[in-house]
């Protein structure tokens, strides 16, 4: 099918930024472990990239706004993460791998709101089709997970920031060779349209509804690996575990613009909020058979998949103009900064001490607040309705 915007430039970028995920996710905390840190440093490095997307985010959104260009954000966030991230070979202390994470993850942080917002501009009104490009970046995360599985079982997993950093340069090379669309000085009448909507109600509902989703996520993205390891799982195994939860995703990514078409973007908010619920409750209690195991990786089709495609719908239409920039940045600093760190806390709080049962189970409960925000203040807003089909 013959496309009038950079289908394959806009694909390889994601494929590149959720390959570095695919090979960190899964991987840092053994990495940490390997290197000697124990389960409570390991959540508190783990809440450190999530902090910096708290600051990040908005800091390069407002800059990429004023300056009028966001590709100039995007190749320096890319190309600084290199350099940073490279550092963390000549440290091995708690305190210089924090600092080093701190550093490399306020660069990359920058880097995938200003990109969505690229991505979003070149779709203009075929936005529907944003999920086939976003799909690639899933299919860049299951190659990493599976390709390095089976590479850790064969060498030591000492190995993974030479495989991120690779991955990372291929990522600088992709923004390089991608343009955006000629800026739209109309656009500049959207300014005031952002502290609007700030004040309304169901901006903050919306945005605290994503925000308990990935906090949810919390013991999941810290310590499912290492409990995976445990348990004598090989680390193709856990690669594969990984990566059959995003082969799901790729599939909804694929006929999520149908979806969305036929119930709505709140409508899937809301499944996404009830599938947290029964995906952690299989895990905190059901993990020993193979078949919930399974299906609780099935459901993060759901739990992100669902998630993000219908909140990124949600942040285009609530944020107009050349407020898109500091819309994305805000949900991406405030749902999966805040509530990413909050969740990484959490978990470094309760899994040393109360073990995976507890850590899932209050997850769980973070799942129903976040069902309840979309149910009692979402479901019937107007503006949320209308946003369904952007």
């Amino acid at each position: 099918m013959e496309r009038s915007y950079p289908y394959w430039r806009l694909s390889a970028f994601y494929f590149a930024y959720f390959g570095v995920l695919g090979a960190m996710v899964p991987f840092w905390s053994l990495f940490l472990q390997d290197r000697g840190f124990s389960l409570a440093e390991i959540g508190l490095l783990a809440a450190i990239p999530m902090a910096t997307r708290i600051v990040a985010p908005n800091l390069w959104g407002w800059i990429a706004d004023h300056q009028r260009a966001r590709l100039p954000v995007v190749r320096l966030g890319a190309l600084a993460t290199v350099l940073v991230f490279a550092a963390v070979w000549s440290v091995d202390s708690f305190w210089g791998m924090a600092l080093v994470m701190t550093g490399y993850s306020f660069f990359w942080n920058a880097v995938l709101p200003q990109f969505e917002v690229v991505t979003l501009n070149h779709l203009g009104p075929r936005i529907a089709e944003y999920s086939r490009v976003r799909l690639w970046g899933s299919i860049g995360f299951i190659a990493a997970v599976l390709g390095l599985g089976a590479v850790f079982d064969i060498v030591s997993v000492a190995w993974l920031p030479a495989f991120m950093l690779a991955i990372m340069v291929a990522l600088w090379i992709t923004a390089l060779f991608t343009h955006e669309t000629p800026y739209d000085a109309r656009a500049r009448a959207g300014d005031g349209d952002f502290a609007r909507r700030l004040r309304q109600p169901v901006v903050w509902a919306f945005l605290c509804a994503c925000l308990l989703i990935n906090l949810s996520h919390g013991p999941y993205y810290t310590y499912f690996s290492i409990y995976l390891e445990e348990q004598g799982w090989s680390r193709l195994g856990i690669g594969g575990l990984w990566a059959l939860g995003v082969i799901a995703e790729v599939l909804v990514f694929i006929y999520m613009h149908r979806i969305l078409a036929q119930v709505g973007a709140v409508a899937v908010l809301g499944v996404a909020a009830a599938g947290v619920v029964v995906r952690w409750l299989l895990l905190a209690y059901f993990a020993d058979h193979l078949g919930a195991l399974l299906l609780a990786q099935l459901l993060h089709a759901v739990t992100f998949g669902f998630l993000h495609a219908s909140a990124i719908h949600l942040v285009h239409r609530l944020f107009a103009g050349a407020a898109q920039g500091r819309g994305q940045a805000l949900f991406s600093s405030f749902s999966y900064g805040v509530g990413g760190a909050l969740g990484a806390l959490a978990a470094g709080g309760l899994w040393p001490s109360h073990g995976a049962t507890v850590s899932f189970t209050v997850m769980a409960g973070a799942g129903v607040a976040a069902l309840l925000l979309v149910v009692l203040f979402l479901r019937n807003d107007p503006l949320l309705r209308e946003g369904s089909h952007p």
